[in-house]
């Protein structure tokens, strides 16, 4: 029992970083606790983390990046298809860290804890056990 609820764990905290992170995108947090606070100082920092890539591509970047940010976080939540999800939202989130690392320093992707995460979800990808997960309903 005790590695199916730290399998749910894992999803509800991975989905709920990717949620919030996507709530700050459109202006649903509180200034005050705010990174970016609307879609464009999202879309800015995108620019910052991609500077190899042309503006006007930017926010294609952004809108990508924030749907499979969604429909992770809304399949981790839910436990569809846990194991591809979670390998998915690993690779985003060094994906994430690479570019942070690359862009700004290798501090930012550790003081966000970046890198943990990615490696939280490709453990989660690794968790056999079923626990209130969608795939349960549908066998």
């Amino acid at each position: 029992m005790e590695a199916k609820i730290i399998k749910l764990f894992l999803r509800l905290s991975i989905a709920a970083g990717f949620l919030s992170a996507v709530a700050d995108r459109f202006g649903i947090w509180y200034k005050e606790v705010s990174s970016w606070g609307n879609w464009n100082a999202f879309l800015e920092y995108t620019q910052s983390l991609n500077p190899w890539f042309p503006a006007a591509i930017i926010p294609v970047i952004g809108g990508i990046a924030t749907a499979a940010e969604t429909v992770f976080a809304l399949c981790l939540i839910v436990g569809y298809k846990t194991e591809l999800f979670a390998k998915l939202t690993g690779w985003l989130l060094l994906l994430f860290g690479l570019a942070m690392t690359f862009s700004i320093s290798i501090k930012a992707p550790l003081d966000y804890s970046v890198f943990a995460a990615s490696a939280a979800a490709f453990a989660l990808s690794l968790l056999k056990e079923k626990f209130c997960e969608i795939d349960i309903l549908l066998s």
